[in-house]
């Protein structure tokens, strides 16, 4: 193949006038309009296949967040949907930065890999400087609606909608971001079909909670969450910031009950309702 190099020499023999039988017709030969070093380097070039994610294939459902008395809290189940079918049961999908911050995804589970790694980069950088001063929970939120905003405009989203929890000089920090970069602040926050049917019970429960009626508003929304979207788990993790630092518990399943009337299909049975 040709590089770089290798069309320059070309360029600077054909206008010193010098000919060379080795060099293939179509390279001796100008193009009508001139001969460009760029224009020869694009000829040559092998075609590369496109990496974008041209839609979400792996991918994991809602994410819940809420502020309580004295930090903030997500919680998100840990399954990784390839399509419709259940594929990976144990794929964790909060992740902590630094000493104060959890970001939470749901969406394409490869684009919140990326993610990951773009904040992992972040921190590094910042580090490296060793000046005393750390990334808030508010720089990392406004970094990537900054990234997110970013990918749309070149029509490469990161498909994916963020959740950013962190406690940092004594305040609560809860954000959110989407793969077109709207970015806002609130005091409870759902992602994807959680943002429908979770967030009416996170406002209902309020802020004004202790650490174990916060975790309890939480597993309830995710236990609804599972009985109405087919792509949710009952296996889920919790993450609690505070003044102490995160704190991201193992994996473990919630219980449910499924002896509700209104869960009963008498129809199916020969039965009128």
């Amino acid at each position: 193949g040709f590089s770089a190099g290798t069309c320059l020499r070309t360029m600077n023999s054909l206008h010193a006038g010098a000919y060379d039988p080795r060099m293939p017709a179509a390279i001796m030969m100008p193009p009508a309009g001139g001969f460009s070093a760029g224009a020869a380097c694009r000829s040559a070039a092998v075609a590369e296949p496109s990496t974008r994610t041209q839609q979400p294939i792996v991918t994991g459902t809602g994410v819940v967040g809420i502020k309580f008395n004295g930090g903030v809290m997500l919680a998100a189940d840990t399954l990784g949907s390839y399509g419709s079918l259940a594929r990976y049961l144990s794929v964790p999908r909060l992740k902590p930065f630094g000493e104060n911050t959890v970001v939470g995804g749901s969406g394409d589970l490869s684009d919140f890999q990326k993610v990951t790694a773009l904040v992992d980069e972040l921190i590094r950088y910042d580090d490296a400087h060793d000046d005393g001063c750390h990334l808030s929970p508010s720089d990392i939120h406004s970094y990537l609606g900054r990234v997110m905003y970013n990918k749309r405009n070149r029509f490469d989203p990161l498909w994916n909608e963020l959740v950013v929890a962190g406690y940092k000089d004594g305040e609560s920090f809860l954000g959110f971001v989407d793969l077109i970069g709207t970015m806002y602040k609130d005091d409870v926050v759902a992602t994807g079909f959680a943002s429908y049917i979770a967030t009416p019970l996170l406002r209902k429960a309020g802020t004004n909670l202790s650490k174990e009626d916060a975790k309890k508003a939480l597993e309830d929304c995710l236990r609804v969450l599972f009985y109405r979207n087919t792509k949710a788990s009952t296996r889920i993790q919790v993450a609690t910031i505070t003044e102490a630092g995160i704190d991201i518990c193992e994996p473990y399943h919630l219980s449910t009950y499924w002896g509700y009337k209104a869960f009963e299909h008498t129809e199916y049975h020969g039965h009128k309702k």
